[in-house]
């Protein structure tokens, strides 16, 4: 049995540049290991790196802008949930790509993996909005 501490939290900003992703993936990675949640590492990571890919390039409108990443555990420690929050209030759409499409499979890899994903507005004051997603934990009784 894994215990759960359902007030775990971390929050981090990045400049929305692709050359952070490998910092994304990496700090999503330590915290999940950090939590004993090693066995959601892969997955979280993936679709993780697959939102921040998709905040980068659409959400972004220049250097100066940042991408946010937070990672908490949900529903009493039954699921884990990661937002990417970004600049943009334009809403991502899920659509099947083309076999011989080399993008526009983010939002699809993001589908196959989560538990639930979706959209929501930014905090208050905030602008932008939140592309999240859960997975979820098994806990044993």
């Amino acid at each position: 049995m894994i215990p759960l501490d359902t007030r775990r939290l971390f929050r981090a900003e990045f400049p929305a540049l692709p050359d952070r992703a490998a910092a994304v993936r990496r700090m999503v990675a330590g915290h999940l290991r950090d939590w004993r949640l090693g066995a959601l590492v892969d997955c979280a990571v993936l679709a993780t790196n697959e939102l921040f890919a998709n905040a980068v390039e659409h959400g972004s409108s220049g250097p100066a802008d940042t991408v946010t990443i937070t990672v908490s555990l949900e529903r009493f420690g039954r699921e884990l949930r990661v937002e990417v929050s970004d600049g943009s209030p334009v809403i991502p759409t899920f659509r099947t790509a083309a076999l011989t499409e080399e993008s526009g499979r983010g939002l699809a890899i993001v589908d196959d993996l989560a538990s639930d994903w979706g959209t929501e507005p930014p905090d208050p004051g905030g602008r932008g909005k939140k592309v999240w997603f859960t997975l979820a934990l098994e806990i044993a009784s």
